[in-house]
């Protein structure tokens, strides 16, 4: 389980989360979503240590994490996707799938990777960023699954891509769901959206206004998508 509250961040001397408060179940997906600019981002930032947070509160497991460097959270279990994926240029897919420490007896081996993204198994020797921006994106997701962290937080997994390559990641977080990982996911497309998470925090001006079930969410698609400027 992943929990905010009050959590207060700045980039300087800007105030971008005011009192951001959210719960997300062990095994749920769920979503931020709201206009560019309103916090989501800064919010996953936040929870990763990236940015300290300089109020408030923050647990995974019932254990606090604020306060601590990103290393020590990502030991915890807490894996971030970031929306520039973090490709390595100078490794090749394989290596970039290898290097990072196995954090959990729960992660995907390298053949189970292989068997769910055929394409980088093809890759393998092949540079990171020569890859597709869809398949720089499954690697990314990969690179996490195979640590073992059983909360992943996704940072706009779906921005640019193609519409069988969207549809790949949405069948991907929901393998993630099956396996009982924790999803935390960033999303400005909301019938995508729809088809993945649990229940959706709306943000607007660095917190979270309202939470709603995936049912309200589809019931409210035209009001909601009006709220986002989509």
């Amino acid at each position: 389980m992943l929990e905010l509250r009050d959590v207060h961040a700045y980039y300087g001397e800007s105030h971008i989360l005011h009192g951001m408060r959210l719960r997300v179940e062990t095994g749920e997906v769920a979503t931020l979503v709201g206009r560019n600019g309103v916090g989501k981002t800064t919010t996953l930032r936040t929870i990763m240590g990236i940015l300290p947070a300089r109020r408030g509160h923050i647990s995974l497991d019932g254990k606090p994490i604020i306060g601590l460097p990103s290393d020590r959270i990502a030991k915890r279990g807490l894996g971030y996707v970031p929306e520039e994926r973090g490709i390595l240029s100078t490794l090749s897919v394989y290596e970039n799938l290898t290097l990072a420490p196995i954090i959990g007896d729960k992660g995907w081996s390298v053949g189970r990777i292989f068997a769910e993204f055929p394409i980088l198994k093809e890759r393998a020797k092949a540079a990171g960023t020569t890859l597709s921006g869809g398949e720089q994106q499954m690697l990314a997701i990969a690179r996490v699954l195979r640590s073992g962290a059983r909360t992943v937080l996704l940072d706009e997994p779906t921005e640019g891509l193609a519409p069988v390559i969207v549809e790949r990641i949405g069948e991907l977080i929901r393998a993630m769901k099956a396996d009982g990982i924790t999803v935390l996911l960033v999303e400005q497309n909301v019938r995508f959206a729809t088809g993945v998470a649990d229940r959706h925090h709306v943000v607007v001006h660095g917190r979270v206004v309202e939470t709603l079930e995936n049912a309200e969410v589809i019931a409210r698609e035209k009001e909601l998508l009006d709220l986002l400027g989509v």
